[in-house]
């Protein structure tokens, strides 16, 4: 039972990451509409789902208690700031030609949940993290200082879920309920975003075409259902082999950011993506040799 429930795991594990990588073919089929109402569909869309879900699973008691606490509902209110925020960043890039970017961002968070855990959890960076931190570092001070630009868009996709994570790994609360309730903060604001947006094209469903309306439909399934095993494979496989298939999602951006849609990949990019994924070695082989030690242990 063990062994199936570990391969279980590594299957959702799996699905959920190749599905994160593939996701900016999606944002491409709608790259029509404006990225605001993207962001805004994908609000409301995962919002239905998420109470379709919790129907047909339960759940509404956990959403109850959860009301009761208005500490964890603050910290929730502003986890649903940063994950729109990330979402509406990760829109824009896809949709503006940044793929390449959008991978570096997903590349850097990794090392920069090392860097908030040291910070604000009391976690300890054994000597081979430090050193794969400040690989990265100085592969953003080189493009910095020799060619005198700074991946904006990475960082902020990299600090923007970091923190997400950071607040949600303190507010303890599992992936459906959070989901269910970010979603019930941010509906309202999105309600109002879609109803005022005038002239712009996918504001008002009824004006669009049936394939345009079920491709913005689909945006809650695009979020909901990797986030779903996501959960599934934490709760079945070590911590440590989940963080393995992180890579997965944006290797696959990567791959299709070179060679679907022609992005250049110039000199500056190929210096910054050497020193992080240098330092993304460096870090998965603390981790390889951590894990044997205990499992040693």
């Amino acid at each position: 039972m063990a062994d199936t429930e570990y391969r279980k795991g590594i299957v959702l594990a799996l699905s959920a990451y190749i599905f994160w990588g593939f996701a900016p073919l999606y944002f491409k089929l709608i790259q029509q509409v404006a990225p605001l109402q993207i962001l805004v569909h994908r609000i409301v869309w995962s919002f239905v789902l998420m109470g379709i879900l919790i129907a047909l699973m339960g759940g509404y008691g956990r959403i109850r208690q959860l009301l009761k606490q208005p500490k964890q509902l603050l910290v929730l209110t502003i986890t649903s700031i940063l994950v729109a925020a990330n979402w509406l960043l990760f829109i824009w890039a896809v949709n503006n030609d940044h793929l390449l970017d959008a991978s570096l961002g997903y590349f850097i968070n990794p090392l920069v949940n090392v860097v908030l855990g040291l910070l604000f959890l009391s976690e300890r960076l054994s000597k081979l993290q430090w050193f794969a931190v400040a690989l990265a570092a100085s592969g953003v001070a080189i493009q910095l200082i020799s060619f005198g630009s700074i991946p904006v868009v990475s960082l902020a996709l990299a600090g923007t879920f970091g923190v997400y994570a950071l607040l949600r790994k303190k507010v303890n609360i599992d992936a459906m309920t959070g989901l269910a309730v970010e979603t019930a903060i941010l509906l309202p604001p999105a309600l109002l975003v879609m109803w005022f947006a005038e002239g712009e094209q996918a504001s008002h469903m009824l004006t669009n075409g049936w394939h345009l309306n079920l491709l913005l439909v689909a945006a809650g399934v695009i979020t909901t259902i990797p986030l779903l095993c996501f959960a599934g494979a934490a709760v079945r496989i070590p911590l440590s082999t989940l963080g393995f298939f992180q890579y997965v999602g944006p290797s696959i951006m990567f791959v299709m950011a070179v060679i679907v849609f022609h992005e250049p990949f110039d000199m500056e990019k190929s210096v910054t993506f050497g020193f992080i994924w240098s330092a993304l070695l460096v870090f998965s082989f603390d981790m390889l040799r951590r894990r044997r030690r205990l499992t040693v242990a």
